[in-house]
């Protein structure tokens, strides 16, 4: 092993930067070369077509079968023109990554030749084979059915020689088995409780779009110094490490200048994302080494989120051929920064408004802070579905680790937005409004602009921060599959707009003018809503305390969390608005687990294999040469008082490797044998319980060892690439 990271550190040195060639000037020349989008479609399809499949983006209505043929055939034609030679229906099964099973577009005719084909029925329909993929105990794995169908209102686009089909995937008897399929109908149930809301401000909404802007962190590591780490290889992270004596301290590598390998990079993987129309927008060093983030210009949330999906696969796929692997692990190194993904949520109507930007007059502002505080009551309500929706056995290594928010979720509004509201509640009077009053308050209402114009407040300890127009969810995990958490943020948003309809029509029908209940609703969201609302330090321990005393949810392990999923509260709203039955959320959370599980037991058998076949030999072979000097040093000069003065600091040595040697056998045993009690338990929550808290534990605890035995070792000898390797070579 020591051999290996040699080897790799030598590679390293003969890497260059390898840049392509030009697509084009201007991005603009290639953008979205190989996506069927609307300009595609009016060439490909016939007007009827065209018309068609517009009318299901635009309305959710059904493709017929005729018109489906007619759209397979254009999209054949534009994919073969392009290169294509397969295709295949592009899913988000509930493992966190995507899966693509590829056909080709070759029939047998009557003759016996191969001709090109593609009918509307492959397009809209297929059924793959289930079996491998994560259920919940929805399906037997002897069923081996399951069926994808196309989402029309994500184009395809061709990936290499593949036609890829965006499509949910759901099992035999119609339950979701993806992250598409509840994503929709969140998106969907929030359009509609959102537009009967609008209808209080602007009868011309029709629809109303869930926005999604995500960042994307990352860190890159030479593919050498990956292939010289075993646990890096097989669980994404660096299961042992001392931490290097430089690493992040200086903070001199955010938005510092980029490595010039890591600027061939990113070009590369920009330019194939331009291709499949993918708007990235920003890149930069991130706070850590070799830390990086890319983020796009916000989309309509379905699109944005299968680009995400998109972009991690090519950002992989591209960094094979700059000798880098891609690490999108929460925590890869102890003590550094770990790795996130903010989603920045919005809601827009079809007549170009953003909800959740002051407007410009005191109507429109009424229906900012109508969506404002009806976010923040749902956050609220359901913090503890939130924290379950970004919870896993990678991300809880970054949350709470004073560079992430903690398990705690709170919403920073900045002191001039709570100004806003403070002065609402307090002029709004529980009694019917006086004409003043209503004036008053209506003019208040029309400063909010003027007011908010130069807000500058920014908080990165937030986990939901106001950025003012929008909200910035930071506590998403970088390797999560968006959908987790817009799932749970759409849903309830959508609930908690229904009952604001409810109690303001309610108030209206005892007499109340509309103006008049919405901003009494508004007044006791407010009030509701204090406890939520947090703009110091989220890493402070003050802060753990506090929220404690305001009676806020803070919970670190992930098979606790994922139980919120299962609670009344959260059968009720998921059922409601139509997108998970109960029977379906004890699948996800029977999933969650297993994949908590299943993560958990691989990177203490990994731990395991390394300690004592790497390490504890390692060690071993250290304290033999250290005893032949003592034994050498004995031979020269006896054993009197020059020998243990000579001796003594090499024997201290000798004993503390004994000491961590011993540790890391024993600890490693014990860890091995909790498995196997756990491993044993059928019920899965409880073996989730077991792994969180009788494993996990033993990762620290050997590795302290390991990390103490890396100091002592002849550098020389150790078998691991080091952090000051892993973070600065590059």
């Amino acid at each position: 092993m020591a051999t290996l990271r040699f080897f790799a550190l030598k590679e390293l040195l003969n890497r260059k930067p390898k840049y392509i060639d030009e697509l084009g000037k201007l991005t603009s020349d290639y953008f979205g070369k190989y996506v069927f989008d609307k300009g595609k479609m009016k060439k490909y399809l016939s007007k009827e077509a065209f018309e068609h499949v517009m009318e299901a983006i635009e309305k959710g209505s059904r493709i017929d079968r005729k018109m489906a043929d007619q759209i397979a055939l254009g999209m054949k034609a534009w994919a073969i023109e392009n290169g294509a030679t397969h295709y295949t229906h592009w899913f988000h099964p509930l493992t966190d990554a995507t899966a693509e099973k590829h056909d080709a577009f070759i029939d047998i005719d009557s003759n016996g030749g191969v001709v090109e084909g593609f009918s509307g029925k492959l397009l809209v329909q297929q059924e793959p084979d289930a079996s491998s993929f994560p259920s919940g105990g929805i399906r037997n794995t002897f069923e081996a059915r399951g069926y994808t169908a196309w989402d029309v209102s994500s184009p395809a686009f061709i990936v290499g020689t593949t036609l890829c089909l965006p499509t949910i995937f759901v099992s035999y008897t119609g339950e979701a088995l993806d992250y598409k399929m509840p994503l929709l109908k969140a998106l969907a149930a929030v359009d509609k409780a959102a537009v009967d809301v609008c209808q209080y401000f602007d009868k011309n909404v029709t629809k109303v779009s869930s926005n999604l802007g995500w960042e994307q962190e990352y860190f890159l590591v030479d593919e050498a110094l990956y292939m010289a780490r075993p646990d890096l290889m097989l669980t994404d992270r660096t299961l042992m490490g001392h931490s290097s004596s430089k690493d992040q301290q200086l903070e001199d590598h955010y938005f510092s200048s980029i490595p010039e390998r890591v600027i061939a990079y990113m070009e590369d993987f920009e330019r194939e994302a331009y291709l499949l129309g993918i708007p990235l927008k920003t890149r930069h060093n991130e706070v850590a080494p070799n830390q990086f983030e890319v983020a796009p210009i916000f989309e309509e949330a379905n699109l944005a989120n299968d680009h995400n999906q998109l972009v991690m696969d090519v950002m992989k796929k591209v960094a094979r051929k700059h000798h880098f692997r891609v690490l999108f692990h929460e925590k890869p190194y102890k003590g550094v920064n770990g790795s996130g993904k903010h989603n920045n949520w919005s809601l827009s109507t079809d007549t170009g408004v953003n909800l959740l930007s002051p407007g410009k007059n005191p109507r429109t502002n009424m229906q900012f802070l109508t969506f404002l505080l009806n976010v923040m009551k749902a956050v609220h309500t359901h913090q503890d579905l939130l924290l379950a929706s970004i919870m896993t056995a990678s991300n809880s290594h970054r949350l709470g680790a004073n560079e992430a928010p903690p398990s705690i979720i709170s919403i920073f509004l900045g002191h001039e937005l709570n100004k806003v509201l403070n002065e609402l509640e307090e002029s709004v009077p529980d009694k019917k409004m006086t004409p003043d009053e209503k004036t008053s308050i209506k003019l208040n209402i029309g400063k909010i602009p003027e007011i908010l114009l130069d807000n500058t407040d920014r908080n990165r300890t937030s986990p939901f921060a106001f950025t003012g127009n929008r909200f910035e969810y930071r506590a998403v995990g970088s390797s999560a599959n968006c959908a987790s958490a817009l799932i749970v943020l759409n849903t309830v948003v959508a609930q908690q707009l229904k009952d604001f309809k409810q109690e303001v029509d309610a108030l209206i029908e005892r007499g109340a003018k509309k103006d008049e209940a919405i901003l009494q609703t508004l007044k006791k969201y407010i009030k509701e809503t204090k406890n939520i609302r947090f703009d110091g330090n989220g890493y402070s321990q003050e802060w753990v305390e506090e929220a404690a005393r305001r009676g806020l949810s803070n919970v670190s392990s992930v098979p606790e969390a994922l139980n919120a999923y299962l609670s009344k509260k959260a059968v009720k709203v998921f059922s409601e608005n139509d997108v998970f039955n109960h029977k379906e959320l004890e699948a996800r959370v029977e999933v969650e687990l297993e994949k908590f599980t299943k993560k958990i037991q691989i990177e203490a058998r990994v731990l395991g294999d390394i300690s004592i076949n790497h390490i504890v030999p390692t060690g071993v072979a250290y304290m033999n040469t250290l005893i032949k000097n003592v034994q050498g040093l004995k031979d020269v000069f006896g054993e009197g008082e020059d020998f243990q003065e000579l001796v003594g600091d090499r024997l201290e040595l000798i004993r503390k490797i004994s000491d961590h040697i011993h540790q890391i056998k024993v600890k490693t045993t014990e860890m091995v044998n909790q498995r196997k009690i756990a491993n044993k338990e059928e019920d899965m929550h409880k073996m989730a319980d077991l792994y969180c808290n009788k494993v996990r534990p033993y990762l620290e605890d050997v590795r302290y060892h390991i990390d103490k035995l890396e100091l002592i070792v002849d550098n020389e000898m150790w078998p691991l690439p080091k952090y000051r390797e892993l973070l600065f070579a590059r």
